[in-house]
């Protein structure tokens, strides 16, 4: 059964990239003529998902203006707020579990770039495993990586990957715990010490949108790539 449900990530500050996150929120900043969560959201909508949760807390109320109900996109979106300041990583997730439902859902970073396949993700089955990562290659503005990967495909708790943004996860992963502020890292650490995390390498293009300079960097590679 292919994955229906995905949820974008977009509640954070983005002070890296002030001033232009003073008035707007990191993920409606444009790159190369259109919002970098625009680029999400086609790319869900080919993949097959119908239905996508954003979670919003720094200028929350400008998503619902820009994207309304998602129907440009083929989608159906809902918004899921949060207190001022968000609640981090996974107390996000949790806090929107309620419009996510009891299946493994895809889970987007909403300040990244790739040219990934979205379906790829979507057709996956998790089987025994809490959650499946997309690694990429540690970017050179990163001192050390994130994650390692087993060759038998489980990701490590230590590495020289760095989690591209992008994974599917199980509800169950966030079993027993309420909202409150959480990261994700020290969740899916656990959950690897158990084994339960799979993972892979994506190789293309991908981009953390989190400073000026990244920004134009991936905005020249998407233009030139035209």
């Amino acid at each position: 059964m292919s994955i229906k449900k995905a949820m974008i990530l977009a509640a954070g500050r983005g002070n890296r990239l002030r001033p232009l996150t003073d008035k707007t929120p990191k993920p409606l900043i444009e790159l190369a003529g259109k919002p970098l969560i625009e680029y999400h959201l086609e790319k869900l909508a080919e993949a097959g998902v119908n239905e996508v949760v954003i979670n919003t807390a720094w200028l929350g109320e400008q998503f619902s203006k820009k994207l309304g109900s998602g129907a440009r996109f083929g989608l159906k979106i809902e918004y899921s707020p949060e207190p001022e300041g968000g609640l981090e990583t996974a107390g996000g997730i949790i806090n929107a579990l309620p419009l996510l439902g009891e299946q493994p859902f895809l889970v987007v970073n909403g300040d990244v770039y790739s040219s990934m396949d979205y379906q790829h993700f979507t057709n996956l089955q998790l089987k025994e495993d809490l959650a499946h990562l997309c690694l990429v290659k540690t970017p050179s503005f990163k001192a050390h990586g994130d994650f390692g990967l087993s060759p038998a495909g489980k990701v490590l708790e230590k590495g020289e990957w760095t989690f591209s943004g992008i994974s599917v996860l199980s509800p169950k992963l966030f079993a027993g715990l309420s909202v409150d502020f959480l990261p994700l890292a020290p969740i899916l650490r656990e959950a690897m010490q158990q084994q339960k995390v799979s993972g892979e390498i994506y190789e293309g293009a991908w981009s953390d949108i989190g400073t000026l300079e990244r920004l134009q960097q991936a905005e020249h590679k998407i233009l030139n790539s035209q």
